[in-house]
């Protein structure tokens, strides 16, 4: 009697839920009847019956979760083969007498290595590893039918209706979904990845990339053709550091990027007062001093925005004290120094604590402690000519600002008139592990807001 599996359905499977059953026992299926509601990491799926014939047991309840591979229904045929489809019927027809007939199903179907195993519902669904084939797929025509015995039937997904046979299942690596993304982004095979356990982790990749960087090649890689009038230029110093950074960034934090246009006539108008204020006597205001103030105070409403994520205590941790990044582009390359406690600074001692970081920064004199420690970072795109972007997080920030130009425009006033204003685009990215859309929005609408009418400042 023919068990059907738990089967992949095309997603690096590993385990699922058994949500609901659509059939009882006694009751008679045929060929892509819909068995089973099954919920993933990524959705419910309905999965078809590869049999025709009665069911006889149900092997697993509704809340199990279950392993890929582990059988969950049985039907017994009515024949020795199960029912084809009729697309199989002509193509059988055509086949020598002699050859073993084939089976016909919705999608492929293939054997999972996976120990017949089964998981309550209690266990964290987000705790689940996906299986990461050892070779590239192979494109294929989608077929209708594929020869497989009906014992090991375990569907695939239909774009890719190929059997894979129980010697190759059998030795596909293990890893995470954030993990195979990293490996692929690397361009790391998973199958030459070493590791300790049954299940490949993003250390094990680090420090496979990081060998294979130190060690010469021993496959064939692309090269770059060398061509008359390049210029090579070692990767190392500030250019290094900053790569190593942004790449872990990038593939670490989800990041997120809104953005919001905003009317700073006013601020601009207070730039030109501080600049005439005797207490901002021989420092340099410009509106970041403004923009610097305005994000501590918001935060003061949105303290997630200066928070970080200890991935090892499996802990968010809110910091105590802002430590504002601010962006220095220098000749050696771009670096972040930071104010330290810029929230219990006064509006002169930010612009003095401004003043002398761009000025270490430009000399090439910032040292490393004052870029490391970091809570949140402000970039200024606008000194290029830019209007906006999607600045990258700094690991281990919550956050990061980007001011674009401020630029005169037209403007519609209350009133329905167009007068000349000052504009400028704001761009947040924030790490939507520690930061929602609620909160990301907030903190960007109370920036925006100061900047708009600095009187608001008071309120906050």
């Amino acid at each position: 009697m023919p068990h059907f599996k738990l089967p992949d359905v095309g997603e690096g499977l590993t385990e699922a839920e058994i949500v609901s059953w659509k059939v009882s026992i006694g009751d008679v299926v045929k060929v892509n009847d819909v068995l089973v509601d099954i919920e993933t990491a990524k959705s419910i799926v309905e999965l078809p019956s590869p049999f025709a014939g009665e069911v006889t047991e149900l092997l697993v309840s509704e809340g199990d979760t279950v392993t890929v591979g582990t059988p969950i229904i049985g039907i017994g045929t009515t024949a020795a083969q199960p029912e084809p489809a009729p697309e199989a019927e002509a193509e059988a027809e055509t086949t020598d007498e002699a050859a073993p007939e084939r089976q016909a199903m919705l999608v492929g179907y293939g054997p999972s290595s996976a120990a017949p195993t089964r998981r309550r519902r209690a266990h964290a669904r987000s705790e689940s590893v996906e299986t990461v084939p050892a070779e590239p797929a192979v494109s294929t025509p989608a077929e209708s039918a594929v020869p497989i015995s009906a014992e090991s039937a375990v569907p695939i997904s239909a774009e890719s209706a190929v059997p894979i046979s129980a010697e190759s299942a059998a030795t596909r690596p293990m890893a995470r979904p954030p993990v195979r993304k990293l490996a692929k982004d690397l361009g790391i095979d998973l199958a030459s990845v070493p590791c300790a356990g049954d299940i490949i982790t993003r250390a094990d990749v680090e420090a496979f990339a990081g060998s294979r960087d130190a060690t010469p090649a021993t496959t064939a890689v692309a090269v770059p053709v060398a061509v008359a009038g390049d210029v090579r230029i070692p990767i190392k110093g500030v250019r290094k550091m900053t790569a190593q950074a942004m790449v872990s960034s990038a593939f670490t934090a989800p990041h997120v990027t809104e953005w919001v246009t905003v009317d700073v006539s006013e601020m601009m108008q207070l730039v030109e007062r501080l600049r005439a204020d005797r207490a901002f006597e021989g420092l340099k205001v410009s509106p970041t001093v403004i923009i610097a103030k305005a994000v501590c105070l918001a935060m003061r409403r949105t303290p997630e925005l200066n928070s970080s994520w200890d991935e090892a205590a499996q802990e968010i941790i809110l910091k105590g004290s802002v430590n504002l990044g601010i962006a220095a582009a220098t000749e050696r390359g771009l670096v972040v120094p930071n104010i330290r406690s810029a929230e219990s600074l006064s509006m002169p001692q930010l612009a003095s604590a401004l003043t002398d970081l761009t000025a270490t920064a430009r000399a090439g004199r910032t040292q490393p402690e004052q870029m490391s420690g970091g809570s949140f970072t402000i970039t200024n795109v606008g000194v290029f000519g830019v209007d906006a972007g999607t600045p990258i997080l700094n690991p281990g920030e919550a956050g990061i600002l980007c001011v674009g130009a401020i630029t005169r425009q037209p403007w519609v006033a209350d009133d329905d008139t167009i007068v000349p204003r000052w504009v400028t685009t704001l761009a947040l990215s924030f790490d939507h592990r520690l930061v929602d859309g609620q909160q990301g929005s907030q903190f960007l609408a109370d920036v925006a807001r100061i900047l708009r009418d600095p009187a608001a400042a008071l309120a906050f």
